[in-house]
């Protein structure tokens, strides 16, 4: 499991090491780090839960021209579709996927103060676990991020664009659609009337087909997710940081509301999980950036009541101990180890 160490050392010293603000967010080393990443997540074989699933959405594209019918999530089946043209095969699907999802983890965290900070909270849950093993919600999660980063400097359009990209690789996306009304900025009826027509039209082309298997699936079949509880817990243990700290926050970050209403899906999802654990799970996923925005701003949001740098340090004990739970207690662990590379097979 030494691999997954590495994985989280590297961002984690840098965390420790580089000072905040915007000399941490330089591109070159973060250009590196995004390859290294990049060739982890592409290049993995036989890693993640959902390996064998994914295999045949690669197989049944072999042959197919691009102008095809399709069916299914358009982005992923057009990314098949491609890679099987080129007979560059599942690894070549999963490094486009992982290039996607790096590139707008880094687009967002490099917006944070503290960026190789944000980072590293990522790596144990969001990058191993749901780009490493949910190919098609890892882009679009990828996706989120970067409309995350766009919304928080009030463009409106350009969120709700990289939405609805996400939402051609996971139809689930389109429950961040909402989000785009609670800007601070004028102009809340057009965007509240734009929110409703594009998430309209994008639930009726992606969603409606669907729904009555989906709700059998994970509501009235109750699908189980193993650790739905704890994820949703530390989405929950991030929102009420916000809480505590919301006149801080809404003092220093700009629209910050939108914030807000994340920690409270956050905090209703933890009493919803219950009723359908894995539609909660499944959806909980784009509540994840909560935790990225929230510990990566904590030790400033903190400062009056701790030095900046031992609250960092007590985030990377915190997000190492959880990486350390994972790997050696979680039920599905099996299926990430040992972490294999098709570069060194």
């Amino acid at each position: 499991m030494w691999p997954y160490w590495i994985m989280y050392a590297i961002p984690a010293l840098a965390a420790l090491l580089a000072a905040p603000g915007r000399k941490s967010a330089a591109w070159p080393p973060w250009l590196l780090l995004g390859l290294f990443f990049t060739l982890c997540i592409g290049f993995r074989h036989h890693v993640g839960g959902d390996w064998g699933n994914y295999l045949p959405y690669y197989h049944k594209e072999i042959g197919a021209a691009l102008t095809d019918p399709i069916k299914g999530d358009p982005g992923y089946v057009l990314i098949n579709r491609l890679m099987a043209s080129l007979d560059w095969g599942i690894y070549g699907v999963n490094t486009a996927c992982g290039l996607i999802f790096t590139s707008g983890l880094i687009a967002f965290c490099r917006a944070q103060y503290r960026a190789w900070l944000a980072f590293t909270v990522a790596v144990p849950y969001i990058v191993i676990v749901v780009a490493m093993g949910y190919s098609r919600q890892g882009v679009a999660l990828g996706l989120i991020f970067w409309a995350l980063t766009r919304l928080e400097q009030g463009k409106f359009l350009q969120y709700t664009a990289l939405i609805a990209l996400a939402a051609l690789f996971h139809k689930t996306a389109v429950v961040m659609i909402p989000l785009a009304m609670f800007l601070y900025q004028k102009g809340w009826l057009f965007r509240a009337a734009a929110v409703a027509l594009i998430g309209y039209g994008l639930w009726d082309a992606l969603m409606a087909p669907s729904l009555e298997n989906l709700w059998t699936s994970y509501v009235e079949q109750r699908m189980f997710s193993q650790g739905a509880a704890i994820r949703g817990g530390m989405n929950f243990v991030a929102a009420v940081i916000l809480f505590v700290f919301w006149k801080e926050w809404k003092k220093t970050y700009p629209n910050a509301l939108l914030w807000l209403w994340m920690a409270c899906a956050a905090v209703a999802s933890v009493f919803l999980v219950g009723f359908a654990p894995t539609a909660v799970d499944r959806l909980g996923l784009y509540l994840t950036p909560l935790q990225v925005a929230v510990f990566s701003r904590l030790p400033y949001l903190a400062r009056r009541h701790q030095p900046p740098a031992a609250t960092a340090q007590w985030i990377l004990l915190g997000y190492g101990a959880a990486l350390f739970v994972w790997l050696n207690y979680a039920v599905h662990a099996r299926y990430w180890l040992p972490y294999r590379n098709v570069l060194f097979e």
